[in-house]
């Protein structure tokens, strides 16, 4: 199913995070449907960013700068935009960050996501919140089967932990105040997102890209790792779809925790991505397995069935798929071509691929 245009025309929607990777994708994605988007975010985290070289900026109808650690400066930017739509993007990304910034990270996380919903109450606008988190907030035990929603959150390291903490601040938050005020809330829990446009360090297709660009060895922590890869554009779908029932009239039947994962068949491991990657790059690159600095998932795979089943959201698109798709966008990157039309056009390639597998 694809998220619906009557939906989201003219609706007003904020992004928390628009400034980062997946953030900018959804602004794309939004204005194609014809929502009003505004942002509320720090600069971009990286240079190059998808926010810049895709335009993002002039699509939006409010692109405000504020720090989500700032209770008042978020609160002022939600009154201002007043927006019907919420989708909670800003956080502390990266694993390895977190351990180098653990209180940095639990207060951009875990705080962060207390003032986006202490805003959205004094809004007096809003009506649906999707806040995104992560696959590793489960408590993992290396288990063979993927987890469902209903197993134990945890989070071996800072970032993961902060995530499964932000799950428990929107479990209370619906339970004490959102569901009596009108607010439907639900999180959004999504594997490891490829696509074009991410230049964060210490990603693997970042990295991979650099190493190909510079001819260099391609440094891999823990190639053996098995993650659910899947393209940017996958989870992005499920977060409309799901919004999209937030919305509805049977709102409160759909506040609780989503999955969004890959088939089994694109949980790889890390080294066959690298390697996927150099093929569609049109090369060979070396691979230097170096000892990982901190604890790092050895097996990590999402159960999205209930997802499958009661959003008829699915992924539609193979980890070999993804890295075409993604490949094409960086070496178009390379050669400066239009990126905002190029990665519209991909949002458009997935829809349209979304719909002939359903006339399958």
């Amino acid at each position: 199913m694809n998220p619906s245009p009557a939906i989201w025309q003219e609706q007003s929607v904020l992004v928390t995070g628009h400034t980062g990777f997946k953030g900018a994708w959804l602004c794309l994605w939004l204005h194609q449907l014809g929502a009003r988007v505004s942002g509320l975010a720090l600069d971009p985290p990286t240079n190059p960013s998808l926010y810049q070289s895709a335009g993002v900026e002039g699509l939006l109808e409010v692109d405000l700068r504020a720090d989500i650690r700032d209770l008042g400066a978020t609160e002022a930017a939600i009154c201002q935009i007043r927006p019907t739509v919420i989708f909670h993007l800003a956080a502390q990304p990266l694993v390895n960050y977190g351990y180098e910034y653990p209180v940095e990270t639990y207060a951009v996380n875990v705080m962060g996501t207390v003032h986006v919903l202490e805003a959205a109450r004094k809004a007096g606008s809003v009506r649906a919140v999707v806040v995104v988190t992560t696959d590793k907030c489960y408590e993992n035990h290396e288990w063979v089967y993927p987890y469902r929603e209903t197993d134990p959150l945890g989070g071996f390291d800072p970032y993961s932990n902060s995530k499964a903490c932000a799950e428990l601040v929107v479990s209370a938050y619906r339970s004490s105040f959102l569901q009596f005020e009108g607010i439907a809330v639900a999180t959004a829990r999504a594997g490891n997102v490829i696509g074009g446009g991410d230049w964060a360090m210490g990603r693997l297709i970042p990295d991979c890209v650099r190493a190909f660009q510079s001819g260099k060895a391609l440094r891999l922590r823990y190639p053996q790792a098995v993650r659910p890869w899947q393209h940017i554009l996958e989870p992005l779908s499920g977060y409309l779809l799901l919004a999209e029932r937030l919305l509805g009239d049977e709102a409160a039947e759909f506040c609780e925790a989503w999955n969004f994962g890959p088939s089994v068949a694109d949980s790889r491991a890390v080294g066959e991505v690298a390697r996927l990657a150099a093929e569609a790059w049109g090369g060979t690159v070396e691979i230097m397995d170096v000892a990982p600095v901190h604890h790092e998932a050895g097996l990590l795979q999402l159960d999205s069935s209930k997802t499958r089943s009661r959003l008829s959201w699915q992924p539609r698109w193979s980890v070999e798929q993804a890295i075409r798709c993604l490949i094409e966008w960086y070496q178009a990157a390379e050669q400066q071509v239009a990126m905002q039309n190029l990665s519209l056009e991909m949002i458009d390639r997935y829809v349209q691929s979304q719909r002939e597998e359903v006339v399958r």
